[in-house]
C-alpha cells in the first residue's frame, strides 16, 4: 500500500483541537495513520498582509498508508480543510494568510509529479524547518526522490532559521 506523508497545521481557533479533528478525518477518509510526529509550535513563515498579526502555527507530520491515488488524496485533503473552516484566497497572491487548518501533501511514495494541481514532492519542503523537523520525528532516513538525501540531511542543510519547538 502506498505511503503518503502529510504536514498539517494552523494558526487560528483552537489549534490543537483542529489538528486532532484533521487527523481523525484523514484517518477516516484518506488512510490509516502509521506515524505521527510531535506537535511543533512555529513562527508564521512568509509574508502576511500588513494589517494581519498572525498567531504562531502548530504543525504536525503524519505518515499515512493509503489506497487512494495522489489526486484523490489531494481532493480529500482540500475537502477536509474546507470542512474545518479553511477559506482559500486568490492563489496568485504572494501573501500568506492565517488559517484554521492547512493540509500539505509532502511525499507519496517516491513519486515525482508536476501537474497543474499537484507537485510532489512538495516543492518548498526542503526550505522550511517547520516541515522538516516534524518529518524527522517519523522518518529521518526517508530519501527525498529528487535531492537523493534523507530528511535528517535536508534538515541539517535547511536555510530556514525560524523557531520550531515542541508544543507543550
Amino acid at each position: 500500500m502506498p505511503t503518503l506523508f502529510l504536514l498539517i497545521g494552523g494558526n487560528q481557533g483552537d489549534r490543537e483541537t483542529l489538528l486532532r479533528q484533521a487527523t481523525d478525518l484523514i484517518q477516516h477518509r484518506i488512510g490509516s495513520v502509521a506515524g505521527l510526529s510531535e506537535i511543533y509550535q512555529t513562527a508564521p513563515w512568509g509574508t502576511f498582509d500588513a494589517d494581519e498579526e498572525p498567531q504562531d502555527f502548530l504543525n504536525q507530520a503524519l505518515k499515512i498508508s493509503t489506497r487512494l491515488s495522489p489526486s484523490e488524496c489531494l481532493s480529500e485533503a482540500l475537502a477536509i480543510e474546507k470542512e474545518l473552516g479553511r477559506r482559500r484566497k486568490v492563489q496568485d497572491s504572494p501573501l500568506y494568510t492565517s488559517r484554521p487548518i492547512d493540509i500539505d501533501l509532502i511525499f507519496y511514495d517516491s513519486l515525482i509529479i508536476h501537474s497543474p494541481n499537484l507537485t510532489l514532492p512538495h516543492p518548498r519542503m526542503h526550505l522550511r524547518r517547520f516541515v522538516l523537523t516534524p518529518l524527522c520525528d517519523i522518518a529521518p532516513d526517508y530519501i527525498h526522490p529528487i535531492f537523493n538525501k534523507n530528511l535528517s540531511q535536508l534538515l541539517s542543510e535547511c536555510p530556514d532559521t525560524s523557531s520550531c519547538f515542541p508544543y507543550c
